[in-house]
């Protein structure tokens, strides 16, 4: 792309473009390191929704076992058109809760198969970035 412009996106704008759901992504420091895994999701009264396993991977990994103590998660979600050559990231960061209830949210998960546990990101930080030329 000739001349390309990369812009800030206001937290408003990210929570639009990401607000149909779709696919995104959890990143989380887990017992190996770094982990980051796809999720599908919904944006639902303002938090990320998402489904996976009981007592799978990210179950136990996101678990503090104190309550009321909630470890932070990173979740982003990109658009990219390679023809164009032009795409934004929405980049949102805060507590991963497990949720008691199940949501009246209808959302299929990434991997299919039991996905029993629903979890919510409460967005504490919102950020994105747009590429497009000028």
């Amino acid at each position: 792309m000739a001349d390309p412009v990369l812009e800030k996106l206001d937290p408003q704008e990210c929570l639009r473009l990401i607000e149909k759901g779709g696919i995104g992504r959890v990143g989380f420091d887990g017992p190996q390191g770094p982990t980051i895994l796809p999720v599908n999701y919904a944006l639902h009264e303002g938090v990320i929704i998402f489904r996976t396993a009981d007592r799978g991977p990210m179950d136990d990994d996101l678990r503090t076992g104190l309550e009321g103590v909630e470890l932070k998660v990173a979740f982003e979600v990109d658009h990219l058109d390679e023809a164009s050559r032009e795409g934004w990231s929405v980049l949102i960061q805060g507590p991963a809760h497990h949720l008691i209830e199940a949501p009246d949210v209808d959302i299929t998960p990434w991997a299919g198969g039991e996905r029993n546990l629903y979890l919510r990101i409460v967005p504490h930080r919102i950020t994105g970035r747009r590429i497009h030329a000028q």
